[in-house]
């Protein structure tokens, strides 16, 4: 069974509207033998005559009666599927979105970014969740409609990206710790008993490294899986805690936070998605609001 040729559904609908071979001719901007041979194609496929002559006109046939409303709005459906998507109107919009993010980034931005959302949108819901790696699993599977972070090796290649704000390691400890007197030293810094914050729990991160060449070492007492879990062990203990200035800065108005006495790598934070969500209206609408909220000092 050969596949049907859905172009003709566009050629039947002129047709059946005008009734007349010569105007939806014109009207299609086809000659009046391509026409005819149209007609004849449409004869072939649907095994009916469609329009028949009486007296110097043509009329339709049952079939056709019974075709021309449901012909109409099939090419009005297409029409709309193959059209650019409009411009969400986000008072009505109903949607939930998914969005990865570390627990520094959601309690320094989600607020503001959760009380813009519903603002413009009261339809929409934002749901965070925990992001335990860097694999692009969950975007690519549509588990996750937006993430953000550091881009990493294993950031899958297909993967947008779009810069959100840059970020550098800060020190942190208690109001009235050791290191809040006196000249802060990398030997003094390095001397101190630490807090590290990783994922995947290693012991060792940018800092030690960094150290290793001014041949010094650092204690680390305690590995922890984030940053507001090492701030809380910072504020009741002399351990100190390396954490990004942008990402905690919420976390950290009761304590004392200092410039890291060695030079660490500046942080590129992003915001990734899968392409299949660059044309999406009511995407593009969050991709711009996470811009927004992020660009606010």
């Amino acid at each position: 069974m050969q596949k049907p040729d859905f172009n003709l559904l566009h050629t039947l609908d002129v047709l059946l509207a005008e009734g007349n071979v010569a105007r939806a001719a014109r009207r299609l901007q086809l000659s009046p033998s391509a026409m005819s041979r149209a007609l004849a194609r449409l004869r072939e496929t649907t095994g009916d005559p469609l329009l028949v002559r009486a007296g110097r006109g043509l009329v339709p046939t049952p079939r056709a009666l019974a075709l021309r409303d449901q012909v109409s709005q099939l090419v009005q459906d297409a029409t709309t599927v193959l059209r650019p998507a409009r411009q969400v109107d986000l008072a009505t919009l109903e949607r939930s979105f998914t969005l990865r993010c570390n627990e520094g980034f959601v309690e320094t931005f989600g607020p503001q970014l959760i009380a813009r959302a519903a603002a413009l949108a009261p339809g929409v819901r934002l749901r965070f969740v925990q992001k335990p790696d860097k694999q692009s699993n969950a975007l690519r599977d549509g588990i996750v409609d937006l993430e953000t972070g550091v881009i990493g090796k294993d950031t899958g290649p297909e993967v947008r990206t779009q810069a959100l704000f840059r970020d550098r390691f800060v020190g942190v400890v208690r109001l009235g710790h050791p290191l809040t007197r006196g000249k802060l030293t990398p030997e003094r810094y390095a001397a101190g008993d630490h807090v590290l914050v990783s994922r995947r729990g290693l012991d060792r991160g940018p800092v030690d490294d960094v150290l290793d060449a001014m041949q010094l070492q650092r204690r680390v007492a305690a590995i922890v899986g984030g940053f507001s879990t090492a701030l809380a062990i910072a504020r009741a203990s002399d351990l100190i805690a390396g954490v990004p200035e942008r990402h905690t800065r919420s976390l950290r108005a009761d304590m004392h936070t200092f410039a890291l006495p060695v030079a660490t790598p500046v942080l590129t934070v992003s915001m990734l998605w899968h392409p299949r969500m660059d044309a999406d209206p009511a995407h593009i609408w969050l991709r711009a609001l996470v811009r927004e909220v992020c660009a606010t000092p």
